[in-house]
């Protein structure tokens, strides 16, 4: 089981408890916690299934580099942390 976690500016947008959920890798994960809370998914992913440009997700301590097919396994006892990233300049 991995725990999801969201940060608190990320809730403004949209109701995202934290949750435990079972998965092998990151999307595995991710599908199943939108399964319980479909409207985060349009926060998250992009119409491709791909991580949104300004959206930041780390497996424990990690920033995840495949944005895209979201393929890194993680075991049970890991963590997903997402929150919005910051831009500009």
């Amino acid at each position: 089981m991995v725990d999801v976690t969201f940060a608190r500016a990320f809730r403004r947008h949209v109701d995202c408890p934290d949750a435990t959920v079972a998965g092998s890798t990151v999307r595995a994960v991710l599908e199943e916690y939108f399964a319980t809370h479909p409207m985060v998914r349009g926060y998250v992913l992009d119409d491709s299934g791909a991580v949104r440009k300004h959206i930041a997700v780390f497996h424990n301590d990690n920033l995840i580099t495949d944005r895209s097919t979201l393929a890194d396994a993680v075991a049970s006892g890991d963590r997903l942390h997402l929150f919005q990233a910051l831009s500009g300049g």
